[in-house]
């Protein structure tokens, strides 16, 4: 969509910009399409950089082609080149050189925030990062991410342990990670044995928690590209990160059913 084609605000005003830089999903239910989704239903102009073709459904992932670190790389030019990026999302990134690409581009035009979903591992078991595209992430990317959103597993990936299995281990977890460089880390409690679904908000100035009850539904894949996608998306519009969070999570939950999310008061 060329620029005068972006969606307009109520004010005649182009909506704000938000960059994905993922893998596609044929399915149309994670990654690219996830976050284009999430973008267009909160007034978002989304914008891409693709890293991979995945032929893959919510059953799993059956093949995986990764786009040419070059043509990342011309991708995220021609975006940044053109467009007053506010926030950039990151999804699946696929191999280190990628990860290097990308910590390049980012160094160099300093976006306003970036949100880093730490994509290493299908639910089905097929891999999405390798193991030095791992070590380049934490070494070169959580330095340049202002929120880093992982699962449990993701979590525990990274610390090199196994993953938390309450609220506590979450929060001191969740301060793990933030010694490693990013200014935030939202700790997603959607796998842990808690009697409602809590995510954790961690950054310097202490904790926050998010909780809603358990929804009883099948359709969660993609829900962890929706959510840091929408975290972006109201970031993009003005929204402070702890806002941005209790709106991306009260979206996810609207959009699998739940009922309205409870931040700490």
């Amino acid at each position: 969509m060329s620029e005068p084609h972006r969606r307009m605000s109520a004010s005649s005003r182009p909506a704000p910009v938000a960059l994905s830089i993922a893998g596609s999903d044929s399915s149309g239910g994670a990654g690219i399409q996830a976050d284009l989704k999430t973008f267009a239903a909160l007034g978002v102009h989304g914008a891409t950089a693709l890293t991979a073709v995945t032929a893959q459904n919510p059953t799993g992932i059956r093949a995986i082609h990764v786009i040419p670190p070059e043509i990342v790389s011309a991708q995220l030019e021609a975006v940044f080149d053109a467009l007053d990026v506010r926030a950039v999302k990151l999804g699946m990134l696929a191999q280190a050189a990628t990860v290097d690409i990308v910590a390049d581009s980012l160094s160099r035009h300093r976006p306003a925030f970036v949100v880093l979903d730490p994509v290493m591992l299908a639910t089905s078991g097929a891999r999405l990062l390798t193991e030095d595209g791992i070590a380049a992430l934490v070494s070169r990317l959580l330095p340049l991410v202002d929120c880093l959103t992982p699962n449990l597993a993701e979590a525990a990936t990274l610390l090199g342990t196994t993953p938390a299995t309450s609220e506590a281990a979450m929060a001191e977890q969740g301060r793990a990670l933030l010694a490693l460089g990013p200014r935030a880390v939202l700790m997603k409690g959607g796998h842990a044995p808690l009697p409602e679904a809590i995510d954790i908000l961690v950054t310097p100035e202490g904790t926050q928690h998010f909780a809603t009850p358990w929804v009883e539904t099948r359709h969660l894949h993609g829900t962890g590209c929706t959510l840091s996608a929408a975290v972006a998306a109201s970031v993009a519009q003005g929204a402070s990160l702890a806002d941005a969070v209790a709106r991306a999570k009260a979206y996810l939950t609207a959009a699998i059913g739940g009922p309205e999310v409870r931040p700490d008061p």
